[in-house]
């Protein structure tokens, strides 16, 4: 195992066991063996659930914004830069509004396919414009999304869905117990097949013709990247709401440390998304306790930031 890994594992595992013992209900992990049923119901039901649904959620929207990158081949787009969660929240307001009784699987499966087809069309609209300045384009993908959201937000007020969507809006693991998350499982198989996909999503990230003189068949690695993408982004937006910006700041982070070869990069950028949102959670329940911070604004504040200085150095870099 990669040192760099083996390090960021032990401390992901470390800091995931002190997030068990955070929160409103006093647990004491020295006197785990003197735990009430209560406590232990509040461990089973509530703690470890909501632990795992941040492990994923933070290594699933990782993961989706690392190939929305390479496939763009461009540091500045995610999921939250190119309209993804927009078209999310799209679906899963049609999904409210056309099924409304239905189950939380077919919610998904609409929101999947509005979300899937929303992603092709950010990628036709980068093959017509010519000018594709690494601002330019995510700029463009925040564009169609503000569109996208208005059009979310007006079918749920005709509808009177608004109250129901705001929850997505806001993305939350205060809710996270058994019953809440499992929907997030879906995410771990996904990251399987990005691995798998790994060195292809690297090659496509070279262009089409380079692609395509290594015998790699673009549109076809596009569509499974998009594909994986879309599934990630409506499960997670589905489960806990939206989390800004991680997309879009872990990769980069992971670049500037490890590099660019994806196979190397996909299990740290995985793990660094997973420890990111871990602690930005932890600071959300510590911070004004006993209440909390949601985790949308918490990721939200620090990504903006760190977005900011990605930035400044990028163009430093391309003044040099």
């Amino acid at each position: 195992m990669n040192k760099n890994i083996f390090y960021t594992l032990i401390l992901l595992i470390s800091v995931s066991i002190c997030s068990l013992f955070i929160g409103v209900a006093k647990m004491d992990i020295l006197s785990i063996h003197s735990w009430s049923e209560g406590q232990w119901n509040i461990f089973w039901l509530s703690r470890l659930p909501r632990l795992l649904s941040i492990l994923m959620a933070g290594a699933g929207m990782s993961i989706a914004g690392l190939i929305m990158q390479q496939l763009t081949q461009n540091r500045f787009v995610s999921p939250t830069t190119a309209g993804t969660m927009d078209f999310a929240m799209l679906g899963i307001v049609i999904a409210m509004i056309l099924f409304a009784e239905s189950s939380l699987f077919m919610k998904l499966s609409v929101a999947f396919i509005v979300t899937f087809m929303g992603s092709l069309l950010f990628m036709k609209i980068l093959e017509r414009i010519r000018m594709k300045d690494i601002i330019f384009v995510p700029l463009v993908g925040i564009m169609l999304g503000s569109v996208v959201s208005g059009v979310a937000i007006f079918f749920a007020l005709k509808f009177n869905l608004m109250q129901s969507i705001t929850g997505w809006l806001q993305g939350d693991f205060s809710m996270m117990t058994k019953g809440r998350y499992e929907l997030l499982f879906i995410t771990l198989p996904l990251i399987a097949v990005a691995y798998f996909f790994a060195s292809k999503f690297t090659i496509v990230g070279m262009g089409e013709s380079f692609a395509q003189n290594l015998g790699v068949s673009y549109k076809q690695v596009v569509f499974i990247g998009l594909m994986i993408v879309s599934i990630i982004a409506s499960t997670i937006i589905l489960t806990v709401g939206i989390i800004p910006f991680l997309g879009l700041i872990i990769p980069n982070i992971v670049s500037i440390f490890h590099g660019d070869n994806i196979k190397t990069t996909l299990p740290l950028t995985a793990l660094y998304g997973s420890l990111f949102i871990l602690i930005a959670d932890i600071l959300g329940r510590v911070l004004v306790a006993p209440y909390e911070i949601s985790i949308s604004l918490m990721v939200g504040s620090i990504g903006s930031a760190i977005f900011l200085v990605l930035l400044f150095r990028q163009q430093k870099h391309e003044q040099q």
